[in-house]
């Protein structure tokens, strides 16, 4: 990351070392000092000087590209400014107009509409290639199909298919808003490749069709561009955002491509490996390891070993293309092998690793939004975070950056270079890259059918059917052929019955399903021998099927079994079965809380039972809802078991015994301004299963009073710091400053005392143990990381399936535990601190990477610890992390019912 935010000041002609540039004080600077220039050398296409106009021309670093076909209109046309303009961000409907701008005018251009994002502006795809190409465009895409799914393709076929195939490149731009380059660098890439007719942009026409994704994240551009608009001028002109920049996950848009819970991951999704099938995906960041200014593959390591050698191999090729050309330019500061791996599942840039598709990253450097910042060779650190130099050459860092200028003019340039470089090595090499596509989907294909395994078999009768829909689902999305068994067979000796859910192995994505399905085991890295541990990037284990609590075998030996595909989205049949005035609703499945809270919603009553009970037969975990008969209940009941997949069950005499009356809780989600992914993560949850939440804000919260208007309020996981302080004086507008402070400290602890329930998610339990003087203790607290860590695993877990926060649960069950608290119990707390999940004495990492793991044997992961008249409930590990795990989201869900239930005699 780039160095702190500094407020220095212009002094004399020329800005102090590190000063950033405000646009007020730039235009000052240029009235004072036209044609200075700060001391010190500066790459070439960089800007000399804070003396040059702020709507700059960018002629001389256009021409290269050109010459320009001058009925094509160009950005500015369009924007009112080029891209990379001093102070200038264009925002969604900007870029979109000019991008449809663009189609009108070319036939070298076709803009199609793919989906909507979260807040309903429209995703669109240019693809853009000869007008030759773009008439033959679904015969291109056919074969590029052909060639990526492998299945009844002879090495005679394919080779046939290579030579009449276009290579198929995706650029995207604009994933992670707030930085700003790749967003208003697509409208410049668009038109260069539509416009030039440079020899070598013509020849990439020719050979590549170009599906160039302008903006991911539509919605967090418009929020970062009015942002800084807003701000601009003032002294929070480069001051972060309060808020995130998506409606729900906000960073996290780029760590849900397996999940794909929002729109856009599901639009391009589709594009990926149900429409296009590109061979190379090239994916922009801003986030280079200061002070190089972009970062470019090969990556670190560790590799995951589901990654083909093919893909690894075509990762360096590219990334070697890409900084290589940016040298030959002078464009300095490329770094390579440094920080980002190629191990985890779940990115932009990673998924297609598992597709056989060549997944490119760069981070190019970023500073704040589009405002100019000067770097003196003497704020420069001397070496990289693993000891390299920044100031020799070396392997990874052959051309050092000096220091000087950095604007957003420049990483626009960069990006440029590096996408044009990988359009070059994919039209030079274009039938190689179709013939490797096809060669690892066969040879996925040949493995699969020799087995080890031949397939994964899901089994109905599942804990939770819906769980079990929902990871199908993924699979199907993410490319894969599911298909089910229409009679019994027999594998490994065990008899599975019709219904079986299959995955072959013999598919071109087959590495695809091994990484989702099956455990994964991260290698023991270290900074420097017997030293502390080197972090993985992002997550270590990410196991679906743990995840999710769903039963998925591996079949070793290949087996003969009669199926049938499945075409579409299987959907778990529901109804109500049985006769009685009274209904009974398994807790198992996370559908039973959606039918909880449609009940509610509706003013049915609605109770939970203490105890395991057996209804007409049937046995009942403690938990089970039941529905008395009332008017219009059966009706009612009917349609939610239909759409919910829920299976409901009338009976003729009501259970009886200890049970909870369930009214609509009152929530609220606290919500930082120092912005919050797990806030985010959580209001998309509750809204998905039907839970109304208000969201409380620092100054609400100090205001008090907040027990006669929630029964829960829900603390996201953030440190104590971060909760309590939030943004310091001076950095941001006074409306943001600050956290919950002391009086919001206090007023938390009065709801609580006054009855209400206070919920806090995994490093948020800081706040109650340490202000409200709870008798607990983080375990895990001051433990260095040489003694213990496990940065993003899934760990075994023991569960008290009879308190009303695990209803539903089983004994045993999987917890994603990352950089998590544990508990220990004070003595005196006696039996009144409830511990409602514990991690067991042994065998606790079920996929990823823990060191130290006595640490957590026999401490609790989840408790009820009473305070005045209320509770506090530590949820100590991600319940509901990037939503997927499944099986725990009950655990946030069961405390949110539990605080507005009263304890009743079921008669």
């Amino acid at each position: 990351m780039e160095s702190p935010l500094s407020s220095r000041s212009i002094a004399g002609r020329r800005p102090l070392p590190g000063a950033f540039v405000t646009a007020a004080a730039l235009l000052l600077a240029v009235a004072a000092t036209a044609g200075a220039t700060p001391a010190g050398p500066r790459a070439r296409g960089q800007q000399p000087n804070s003396g040059e106009p702020a709507a700059m021309a960018f002629a001389e670093l256009r021409q290269p590209r050109g010459p320009f076909l001058a009925e094509v209109p160009r950005p500015e046309s369009v924007l009112g400014f080029a891209p990379g303009t001093d102070f200038r961000l264009a925002d969604w409907p900007a870029i979109l107009a000019y991008l449809e701008a663009l189609d009108g005018a070319s036939d070298r251009i076709v803009l199609e509409r793919i989906g909507e994002s979260a807040e309903g502006q429209p995703l669109v795809l240019a693809i853009i290639s000869s007008p030759e190409n773009l008439r033959e465009r679904e015969r291109y895409r056919r074969i590029a199909r052909r060639l990526a799914l492998a299945e009844q393709v002879a090495e005679a076929d394919a080779r046939r298919l290579a030579r009449e195939g276009k290579a198929v490149v995706w650029i995207d731009s604009g994933l992670h808003a707030t930085e700003v380059a790749h967003g208003q660098h697509a409208p410049e890439l668009a038109w260069i490749m539509v416009a030039s007719e440079n020899p070598e942009i013509r020849r990439i026409r020719e050979e590549v069709i170009l599906l160039l994704m302008p903006n991911m994240n539509p919605d967090g551009l418009n929020i970062v561009a009015r942002w800084y608009r807003d701000n601009l001028g003032t002294p929070f002109e480069t001051a972060p955002l309060p808020v995130l920049y998506h409606k729900y996950v906000g960073h996290d848009n780029n760590r849900d491509w397996y999940m794909l819970t929002q729109p856009e991951t599901r639009a391009v999704t589709r594009q990926l490996y149900r429409e296009w099938f590109p061979q190379i995906v090239y994916n922009h960041h801003q986030s280079a390891p200061f002070p190089a200014r972009i970062f470019v593959p090969p990556f670190d390591e560790p590799a995951n070993p589901n990654i083909p050698p093919l893909v690894l191999r075509g990762i360096t090729r590219v990334g070697n293309a890409i900084s290589t050309r940016l040298e030959a330019e002078g464009k300095a500061g490329a770094v390579s092998r440094l920080g980002f791996t190629a191990w985890w599942n779940g990115g932009m840039r990673t998924v297609p690793y598992f597709h056989n598709m060549v997944g490119i990253l760069t981070e190019t450097a970023l500073y704040r939004y589009a405002t100019p910042r000067f770097y003196a060779p003497d704020e420069l650190p001397d070496t990289f975070r693993d000891g390299t130099s920044t100031r020799e050459p070396s392997m990874k860092y052959p051309l050092p950056w000096p220091g000087g200028w950095w604007r957003l003019r420049d990483p626009i340039e960069y990006m440029l270079t590096a996408s044009i470089a990988t359009l070059d090595v994919a039209a030079r090499d274009r039938q190689e890259w179709l013939l490797n596509i096809w060669r690892m989907g066969h040879e996925e294909i040949e493995r699969g059918r020799a087995g080890h395994p031949a397939a994964w078999l899901l089994p109905p009768g599942q804990r939770d059917p819906g769980a079990t829909a929902r990871l199908l689902e993924l699979l199907q999305r993410g490319g894969l052929r599911v298909e089910r068994a229409v009679t019994e067979f027999t594998v490994d000796d065990r008899l599975y019955e019709a219904g079986t859910f299959v995955v072959p192995a013999a598919q071109a994505f087959r590495r695809y399903a091994v990484d989702l399905l099956e455990p994964q085991r991260y290698p023991d890295r270290r900074l420097y021998p017997g030293g502390p541990p080197q972090p993985p990037y992002d997550l270590a284990g990410w196991t679906l099927p743990l995840q999710m609590g769903v039963r998925v075998d591996r079949a070793e030996a290949p087996f003969e079994a009669a199926t049938e595909p499945l075409s579409e989205r299987w959907r778990p049949q529901g109804a109500v079965v049985g006769r009685g005035s009274s209904y009974v609703i398994d807790p198992r499945p996370n559908a039973s809380i959606r039918a909880a809270t449609r009940l509610l919603e509706g003013g049915a009553t609605v109770y939970r039972l203490a105890e395991a009970v057996d209804a007409d037969g049937e046995r009942y975990p403690p938990g089970a809802l039941v529905v008395p008969g009332e008017p219009g209940t059966a009706g009612r009941l009917s349609a939610i078991a239909e759409q919910e997949g829920l299976r409901v069950r009338a009976v003729s005499r009501r259970p009886r015994g200890r049970a909870w009356r369930l009214r609509m809780p009152r929530v609220a989600v606290y919500e930082p301004w120092v912005a919050n992914i797990d806030a985010g993560w959580t209001r998309f949850l509750l809204e998905q299963y039907g839970f109304p939440y208000r969201v409380l804000r620092d100054a609400r919260v100090r205001k008090g009073g907040l027990r006669a208007e929630f029964d829960v309020i829900v603390l996201p996981s953030a440190g104590l710091r971060a909760l309590v302080q939030g943004h310091p004086a001076g950095r941001m507008p006074a409306a943001y400053v600050g956290g919950l402070g002391d009086r919001g400290v206090e007023a938390l602890e009065r709801f609580v005392r006054a009855g209400g329930t206070l919920v806090a998610l995994d490093a948020a339990a800081a706040l109650p143990i340490e202000r409200f003087a709870l008798p607990v203790e983080n375990v895990l607290a001051d433990v260095p990381q040489k003694e213990f860590f496990c940065p993003g695993s899934l760990l075994r877990i023991g569960v008290d399936t009879s308190h009303p926060v695990a209803y539903g649960l089983p004994e045993e069950a999987t917890a994603f535990f990352v950089r998590s608290p544990a508990f220990a119990v004070a003595e005196e707390a006696g039996e009144a601190v409830a511990t409602v999940a514990s991690y067991p004495d042994g065998g606790l990492l079920e996929s990823g990477w823990i060191l130290g793991e006595e640490k957590l044997r026999g401490r609790g992961a989840v408790l009820e610890v009473p305070h005045g008249r209320g509770r506090v409930l530590l949820l100590g590990f991600r319940v509901q992390f990037r939503a997927q795990p499944h099986e725990t989201f009950k655990l946030l869900f069961n405390s949110l019912l539990y605080a507005a239930a009263s304890a009743e005699e079921l008669r």
